[in-house]
């Protein structure tokens, strides 16, 4: 019989990593940055705890992530908690009963940490952390464009200028199929044919919807096309409503930041399961993951809300490297306060040297604080 091999105490659970120096100072300084930006912009930091009775966190918008958060057992009140796996939801929970009588709009902005049951190829990590913001009360283009644009701001802020803003309205093409009444097989049928982008099944599936799905279909791209695209085809009124929404909504952001990109996918309905009207997606150029999404929802019983998640993991991998702060070893004897006043790093010696700069380099340190005097190592 072959003895088991010790435990390795480095080894995590699949989706799950350590964050180590420097890349945990980066995210959180990032973080720090974002929350600034939204805070000059009037939304108010909130912080709901980690998680929450399983009936409270998984009701209303809650409900579209119950297939993904963790359940234990309370043993003090033996009732069933879940993990969060996203934070939009407290958040409407904060606003629905804690903040219920506050002062609408009401503005919220929120970090923290959440927990996936299932991760995929694209998106392997199971622990992600989000920053995001809630204005909950108006429902106009107004309210959806200062989301997007406060968005842009805080990315703008970590060196990410040249983004795209991917709008879609979920309800439209389900407008559509109930307005045609098309049987729940044949929607499925055409919801795979959209998803893939897939004209030829569109046009086999579509019946009378077809030449319509298809025209939206292939305008999807920059704003103005697909705008005009929409504006051209025969569209119920249920559906021209969500139709007149999106481009209200795209005149209004443009209106406020004329320079951001704008990309519209008319027949995109993916979005999250509880998002009711115009949503987006945030992608820089040359990358396909996702920096942040966002749209319109209902908070609490019948409030409306739009708001914005963004994935810091993904905004780092996407901004250009963070300078670090410099370095300075500060050997016994030396006093560096002036020094981080001025912005940098010092780590204090905690003995004797015989040579200062030796020790510097082994800390990894850029610089060294001798007699006063602040001398880098590469110059040695």
């Amino acid at each position: 019989m072959t003895d088991d091999l010790p435990p390795n105490a480095a080894l995590l659970p699949a989706g799950l990593r350590d964050l180590l120096p420097p890349d945990a100072e980066t995210e959180a300084a990032a973080v720090g940055r974002v929350m600034e930006i939204f805070a000059g912009h009037g939304y108010q930091r909130v912080s709901p705890p980690m998680l929450e009775f399983e009936d409270s966190l998984l009701a209303a918008t809650g409900a579209a992530m119950a297939d993904q958060v963790f359940r234990l057992m309370d043993p003090d009140s033996h009732r069933m908690m879940a993990v969060r796996a996203d934070m939009t939801p407290q958040i409407a929970r904060i606003a629905a009963t804690r903040m219920a009588a506050a002062a609408r709009p009401l503005r919220l902005s929120y970090s923290g940490q959440c927990l996936l049951v299932r991760a995929d190829q694209l998106h392997p990590d199971r622990q992600i952390s989000q920053a995001g913001i809630e204005l909950i009360g108006p429902d106009t283009p107004q309210a959806d464009a200062e989301i997007v644009v406060v968005g842009a701001e805080a990315l703008a802020a970590l060196g990410l200028t040249r983004l795209s803003f991917d709008l879609t309205m979920p309800p439209l093409v389900p407008a559509l199929l109930d307005e045609a009444g098309v049987s729940q097989a044949t929607r499925s049928l055409l919801a795979r044919a959209l998803d893939r982008k897939d004209a030829a099944g569109v046009a086999e599936h579509g019946g009378s919807l077809a030449e319509t799905l298809t025209d939206l279909l292939l305008a999807a791209g920059p704003a103005p096309r697909a705008l005009q695209a929409l504006a051209d085809a025969k569209l119920p009124p249920v559906a021209r409503a969500l139709a007149q929404r999106l481009a209200d909504t795209a005149a209004a952001i443009h209106a406020r930041m004329p320079e951001l990109k704008l990309t519209i996918d008319p027949v995109e309905f993916r979005g999250l399961k509880y998002h009711t009207g115009v949503c987006f997606t945030i992608y820089a150029p040359g990358r396909h993951e996702e920096l942040g999404r966002g749209g319109r929802y209902i908070c609490g019983e019948n409030e409306p809300a739009t708001g914005l998640t963004l994935y810091p993991d993904a905004v780092l991998r996407a901004a250009p490297p963070r300078i670090p702060r410099p370095r300075c070893y500060v050997p016994v004897g030396e006093d560096g306060r002036l020094l981080r006043q001025g912005g940098h790093v010092t780590v204090a010696g905690l003995s004797a040297d015989a040579d200062p700069k030796a020790e510097a380099a082994r800390l990894g340190c850029t610089h060294v604080l001798i007699e006063g005097h602040l001398v880098a190592l590469s110059a040695e």
